[in-house]
């Protein structure tokens, strides 16, 4: 039984070890160097020294956080649409949706990118304190309203519930209070939700304490958990769990390419056969090695010297491997976006999407939009209004190849006659080779006014 406020739940210390890969992986280079052993690990026999010096220059390439961002990048193609059903009211704070100047779309484009990074995260609808507060009039005087507030995953540290809904929820957070007369300092307190309640506990030199505590107009905890992958309430995984293993695979092994061509680049001088000579009467005479281009060595009998250097057959197959783990990582990437009809979806999807192939980022899409919708309705509840409304979101879920090797292939088409010139002229667009601004027609009639090419007739 445990009485601390602090203490972290055993469900998440296992999700915590998961993402104990994603988050350095997100946090790109230095973060990675600042995990040290534990994703870049000491070679038997390897010296601190040397090992200190191959993780202070070690590098990553970014496919893990490049392909959370480009995915999230695909689902905020065009804005989040705010349905005809939300609002004035929540419209007008949708421009500014956590009060920090943030608005619906950029905030949203964070929270889901957090989501699909560590499996899961969360949306808190809070509310400023409202002491002496009585009417909405007053509200809008003292310009209190609904606003929301992420809760990234690696902040909750606990959670309750009945079976269905949540009944208490604790997460770490730290807040900024003055210090002096310019200073402040950052306090690390935990902040426990309940149905219509509220309290912060904080660390003192008398052990753990009650900070604060507070009443909320809402009989349920206003948290909304976006999952990704969801293994449970409150229980995500990375959906790209395995490229971020081949992500810290590829970590390690341009570290030790790294260090195989540093190696190889410096040359060894080797002396063969003997190192001592003889005068006539059996002295042993000195012997000093002189390197450099202005300088001779005299060796002894029967010895030789020269440079040896590395025959470069494992730099190549160093070389190769990463070649590989680069093109794997491609496509557990690209698997968000083939298309299938697996998933659950609700009533309404299941009548949308009919008949039509969806993508797991697809569904994430409309599951996305459904936490935003339940966001909008807790706000709504806060301002005691019917209906807070639902959104639209319309994004780029196609299967787009490399331009390096689709297009060779697209052009050989056209010229063989198995594709027009047109959809190659689209096909070009929809790689961004060609300005979407461009119009085909216009386009053909420029190439007709300008006459044959020449060397053709």
């Amino acid at each position: 039984m445990s009485n601390d406020p602090f203490a972290v739940s055993d469900a998440m210390q296992g999700m915590r070890a998961e993402w104990a890969i994603t988050e350095p992986l997100m946090g790109g280079t230095l973060a990675m160097r600042k995990s040290g052993k534990a994703l870049l690990p000491k070679h038997p026999a390897e010296e601190e020294e040397a090992y200190s010096e191959r993780l202070r220059v070690a590098t990553l390439f970014p496919a893990y956080s490049e392909t959370v961002g480009s995915m999230t990048d695909r689902v905020f193609a065009e804005p989040v649409q705010l349905g005809d059903d939300v609002p004035p009211e929540l419209q007008a704070f949708a421009s500014n949706i956590d009060r920090q100047g943030n608005d619906l779309n950029a905030w949203a484009v964070n929270w889901f990118r957090a989501g699909l990074s560590f499996g899961l995260c969360h949306a808190l609808v809070e509310y400023p304190k409202a002491e002496g507060i009585r009417t909405k009039a007053e509200e809008d005087a003292a310009g209190l309203r609904p606003y929301v507030v992420m809760i990234h995953p690696m902040q909750i540290l606990g959670w309750r519930d009945d079976g269905a809904n949540l009944t208490q929820v604790r997460y770490i957070e730290f807040v900024t209070e003055p210090d002096g007369d310019f200073g402040s300092i950052t306090v690390e307190q935990v902040r426990v939700l309940e149905p219509g309640a509220w309290k912060t506990y904080r660390r003192s030199q008398h052990g753990t304490v009650l900070h604060d505590q507070g009443v909320t107009s809402l009989s349920v905890i206003p948290l909304v958990t976006f999952y990704s992958k969801r293994m449970g309430l409150m229980q995500g995984k990375p959906l790209l769990m395995e490229l971020a293993h081949l992500n810290i695979k590829h970590w390690q092994g341009q570290s030790d390419q790294d260090n195989i061509l540093h190696v190889a680049r410096v040359p060894m001088l080797a002396v063969i056969g003997p190192t001592q000579n003889h005068d006539r009467n059996g002295n042993l005479l000195p012997f000093k090695l002189v390197v450099g281009s202005g300088a001779a060595t005299v060796l002894p009998t029967n010895s030789d010297m020269k440079f040896v250097e590395h025959s470069g057959k494992a730099i190549e197959a160093g070389r190769q491997s990463l070649q590989d783990l680069i093109d794997e990582m491609r496509m557990a990437g690209a698997k968000l976006l083939r298309k299938d009809q697996s998933g659950t979806k609700t009533a309404t999807q299941a009548q949308e999407d009919a008949s039509q192939e969806t993508s797991p980022l697809m569904r994430m899409a409309h599951h996305f939009a459904d936490c935003i919708a339940l966001v909008l309705q807790f706000m709504a509840d806060y301002r005691s209004l019917p209906e807070g409304g639902h959104v639209e979101i319309k994004g780029n879920f196609d299967v787009d190849y490399a331009p390096e090797t689709s297009i060779p292939s697209l052009v050989g088409m056209t010229n063989a006659g198995l594709l027009s010139s047109e959809t190659l002229f689209s096909e070009m667009q929809r790689r961004g080779v060609i300005s979407d601004e461009l119009d085909w027609s216009e386009e053909l009639g420029r190439i007709e006014a300008q006459g044959p090419r020449l060397g053709t007739i």
